[in-house]
């Protein structure tokens, strides 16, 4: 299998594993969340995003028309550029000559030394609280024998190591990545197996026996399993109660439910995509139960 490609490193993040972490992002995933936040991690290659508002105008710039020999880009009456996706072919040589990088190249292809490399220039700041590396996406075990040779070399630099991942994938490449992980993330978005399907274009099947079969395996790795709370989807307490007495059955599972956002509304416009999940919020009301759930569970945390 071709190694994955990286579409961002993060640096300084607090809010994907204990302590100050670097993150980094792989393309492909074999879900399609209508509200996922990184819709450029989608594909498994590479691909050209274009932000408006950083474009300079064909008066003053114009490099990316002369460079598209397909001819997908023309200019609107305010003189930024518009990019025809149906003749656009991804070729990239406009975000080669963009000075404003409005148009920019999303995933590139990383050596494994590369990117440990650049995870240890930070590790100064790994030393309080646990910090390390966490690595996301998209889906990290679509990249089994990839995903484990990073983390095995991340090991040999003694890094604290995490992934956040939806479960969708083989158990033999989850059994066998957390021999080298400290902590994983695991999704459990819903345990409706058909309303699973609608919104992800997966079964949870695989998912929920993944999660099961990980409980028991995993000695040394810390489990927390999380539910994105999804307008439409799953924003009610009578399924969020459901989720949450299935997690409760695996011993030493942490659990934490993350409040839907839009956040990632911008990223589909870039990409030329329509946002799925249009204008729809959470209620105050559910908002208010995933804060005391919350509570009540890292209170828990804390008595175990």
């Amino acid at each position: 299998m071709v190694d994955p490609l990286v579409f961002n490193i993060q640096n300084y993040s607090l809010n994907d594993g204990p302590g100050i972490r670097t993150i980094v992002f792989l393309k492909g995933c074999p879900m399609r969340c209508r509200w996922c936040c990184n819709p450029e991690s989608q594909e498994y290659n590479i691909e050209m995003s274009y932000t408006r508002k950083n474009c300079i105008g064909e008066e003053e710039c114009g490099f990316c028309k002369r460079s598209c020999h397909q001819k997908a880009i023309t200019f609107d009456e305010e003189g930024k550029a518009k990019i025809e996706k149906s003749l656009c072919t991804d070729c990239l040589s406009c975000t080669k000559v963009c000075p404003a990088m409005a148009m920019k190249q999303q995933g590139k292809p990383m050596e494994i030394s590369e990117i440990i490399d650049q995870v240890l220039r930070q590790e100064l700041f790994y030393h309080h609280g646990e910090g390390g590396l966490t690595v996301s996406g998209g889906e990290p075990l679509s990249h089994g024998d990839w995903l484990i040779r990073l983390l095995k070399e991340a090991k040999k630099h003694r890094l604290h190591t995490a992934i956040e991942t939806c479960g969708y994938a083989s158990y033999e490449v989850l059994k066998e990545v957390i021999n080298y992980l400290d902590v994983i993330f695991f999704d459990i978005k819903s345990m409706n197996d058909e309303k699973h399907k609608r919104y992800t274009g997966k079964s949870n099947q695989i998912i929920l026996d993944n999660f099961k079969q990980l409980v028991q395996d995993a000695k040394t790795t810390k489990i927390t399993a999380r539910t994105p709370v999804i307008p439409g989807f799953n924003d009610t307490v009578e399924e969020l109660e459901e989720i949450q007495r299935f997690v409760a059955k695996g011993k030493n599972v942490s659990y934490e439910m993350l409040p839907y956002h839009r956040f990632g509304k911008g990223k589909y416009e870039m990409l030329g995509r329509t946002y799925p999940m249009g204008d729809v919020l959470l209620s105050e009301e559910i908002k208010t139960y995933i804060q005391k759930q919350n509570e009540k569970w890292r209170k828990k945390e804390c008595q175990s």
